[in-house]
């Protein structure tokens, strides 16, 4: 018989195991949910970090999926990163709405949000909402995104009436690049730190679910986090936003040329250098093609049925002595196989 200290070391041991197994079969059979502003608002609460990055294309979007990304970005800064634009301002609606369509047939659980461009949100109400409506019912997304702060409040609130779900952005504009005099760090000065805190304000007011600070000091980060009750998305606004997007692009060093480096904003980190593994794939096969070594004897991998392949080498025989042969002769010798 068993000792009472044997069967106590038995039993608890037996405990042990069956609790790691519990947590273990919990963490795996766990079911991952679509993100939705909800989500965010429940994480925002909760004090967890959000995430976010950009994507433009089908590939791009499983890859950010795959990775547990909270939210996608499709940004009009594909007119800069995959468009050969030196800015985001050429970009149309018409190109929004066929990156957003790529995105969300790629990506399944972030919660995904067009970024309006240029000249497709400004001129009225009546075309910020027909615009809007059209980028999510032929995007697909779950939300748009509108640059500027106090002067958006009416398109904001519109839009939120409409039940869109908007995320704002504030500090460095790109889409006002020409008014800011170039792609600046904002908030440097108290009176436009203000300016910035009635921004953020306005929107969490007009009903923005969350809204981006991009390009503002660390410690303006933080009064503009600390300034509202929704999520904050920073992108060069240091470490005290509730969550930080980065551009695809950016981050996986697909920019950074081996002949003609890119070099990132100070506030990027780059994770990846994608571009120098893929330049280095795609000189191999330019050599390996010259070089008769591709495609190889694994590659051919397509066959003819054995009752077709003498015929097949009859026929090859001929053409290799046509040159020169009338089509329609070399037409009538080769049918004569069959």
């Amino acid at each position: 018989m068993l000792s009472r200290v044997t069967r106590f070391a038995l039993g608890s041991k037996s405990l042990f195991l069956n609790n790691c197994v519990r947590s273990f079969s919990e963490t795996v059979a766990k079911p991952r949910r679509k993100v939705t502003a909800s989500t965010i608002a429940s994480k925002y609460k909760k004090g967890e970090k959000i995430t976010m990055s950009t994507a433009y294309t089908y590939p791009e979007a499983l890859c950010v999926d795959q990775a547990g990304i909270d939210m996608i970005l499709v940004g009009d800064s594909v007119g800069m990163t995959d468009m050969g634009y030196s800015s985001t301002l050429p970009v149309e609606l018409e190109d929004t709405i066929l990156f957003c369509k790529c995105v969300t047939r790629g990506a399944k659980y972030p919660m995904i949000i067009g970024d309006m461009p240029f000249g497709s949100y400004e001129e009225s109400i009546s075309q910020c909402i027909h615009n809007c409506v059209r980028v999510v019912k032929e995007g697909g997304v779950d939300g748009i995104k509108l640059e500027g702060g106090v002067r958006r409040e009416k398109e904001v609130k519109a839009l939120t009436q409409c039940g869109i779900a908007v995320l704002g952005h504030i500090g460095l504009t790109p889409q006002s690049v020409g008014k800011l005099g170039g792609f600046k760090v904002q908030g440097k000065s108290f009176d436009s730190v203000m300016r910035l805190v009635e921004d953020a304000r306005c929107l969490e007011e007009a009903g923005c679910f969350s809204f981006v600070i991009e390009c503002v000091p660390e410690i303006v980060g933080e009064i503009l986090t600390r300034s509202v009750h929704i999520p904050t998305i920073g992108i060069g606004a240091g470490a005290h936003c509730s969550g930080q997007v980065l551009v695809y692009h950016d981050m996986m060093g697909l920019l950074d040329h081996p002949l003609k480096p890119k070099t990132p904003a100070s506030f990027c980190k780059q994770y990846a250098n994608v571009a120098s593994v893929v330049h280095k794939g795609l000189v191999q096969f330019n050599k390996e093609v010259k070089e008769g070594v591709f495609p190889a004897k694994e590659n051919c991998a397509y066959k003819v049925p054995e009752a077709e392949m003498e015929h097949m080498k009859r026929l090859l025989e001929k053409v290799s002595k046509s040159a020169g042969v009338d089509l329609k002769d070399l037409e009538e010798e080769t049918t004569k196989l069959y």
